[in-house]
């Protein structure tokens, strides 16, 4: 054989030296834990279809916080269930909102964390549409004045960051105005830039509640077979103002995580959503993988491909192995 100059295999000798030479490492720092929060007290109710996962009250939701802190975890991302659903989500945008009282709780008994508010009318609204429903399809621009509203009331409640996940034409740019006028200037918006119409969202909506009564959300979320198209929607939420950019679901768009890191400069956040996690689950479960293996597989993927912050329904699970090694 061969006399061989470069061995790559030299720097894989030893656990130590593999440690040194790792080119892409996580740590809990990285991640965002998304909860569901629901009215009530001491409810803690488990999603079937997300094991792990629950649906907390709002003093549930504390405690886990301040676990969550504690385990260097750095910021929550809040997705409500309303008390009631009506066409037009009224409780999203009500100040005294499921979220809205969340938010308040969390800031007063855990100030460090951040906490990231989900800027949608989807978990609201009777149709499970992201929208107001006009001719049977969800209209733009009043959808947008809505989604105004409940930002700034997510702001006046203490939000950190608030986060747009409808997908309707403009909204950043009106969010932006809207909070600079109501003199929230300093609260940054994370945009879901380039959330695909994903079949990977369907633990989710058990979660939420927010499967589409009828008809689906293609007229409004991407099209999973464009990518050029994630650019112009990134531009344009940068354009408006955005402050982070998203890319929801991560796994199966690492290409488009790896485009939007390549041609923008903004921090990037990657959504590891219901679907991706309950998979692994699943086949954890059934003694198909070894789950916490894939998770960490999984999760290194999407650093790997650029995102600067990955929110997972395994943010909790990692850091808790994190601490442990």
């Amino acid at each position: 054989m061969q006399e061989l100059i470069r061995r790559p295999r030299r720097l894989r000798t030893s656990p130590t030296l593999r440690r040194m030479v790792q080119e892409t490492t996580l740590t809990p720092s990285d991640f965002v834990m998304p909860l569901f929060i629901c009215h009530g007290e001491k409810i803690s109710q488990p999603v079937g279809s997300m094991p792990g996962v629950n649906r907390v009250s709002i003093d549930v939701a504390v405690a886990e916080c301040r676990e969550l802190q504690q385990l260097g975890i750095p910021a929550v991302i809040l997705f409500g269930i309303p008390a009631a659903k009506d066409p037009l989500g009224k409780e999203g945008y009500d100040d005294n909102g499921i979220i809205q009282q969340a938010v308040r709780a969390i800031k007063q008994a855990v100030p460090e964390l951040l906490v990231i508010t989900d800027v949608c009318l989807c978990e609201y609204t009777d149709h499970g549409h992201c929208g107001v429903i006009v001719d049977g399809d969800v209209h733009n621009d009043t959808t947008v004045e809505l989604l105004v509203k409940e930002a700034i009331s997510h702001a006046r409640a203490g939000a950190d960051i608030v986060a747009p996940s409808d997908m309707m034409d403009g909204r950043i740019g009106s969010i932006r105005e809207g909070l600079d006028e109501a003199g929230f200037s300093q609260i940054p918006v994370m945009s879901y830039s380039v959330k695909y119409c994903s079949a990977f969202y369907g633990p989710f909506r058990d979660a939420a509640d927010s499967t589409p009564q009828f008809g689906d959300r293609k007229t409004y979320q991407m099209d999973p077979a464009n990518s050029r198209e994630a650019i112009v929607e990134a531009s344009l939420d940068v354009e408006e103002g955005a402050d982070f950019l998203m890319v929801k679901p991560a796994l199966p768009y690492l290409d488009i995580i790896a485009s939007l890191k390549e041609n923008f400069s903004l921090p990037l956040a990657a959504y590891h959503v219901s679907g991706e996690y309950a998979m692994i689950k699943a086949a954890g479960r059934n003694g198909w993988l070894d789950e916490a293996k894939a998770m960490e597989e999984s999760l290194l993927s999407i650093k790997r491909a650029g995102a600067d912050i990955i929110i997972s329904y395994y943010a909790k699970e990692f850091a808790q192995r994190y601490q442990g090694k």
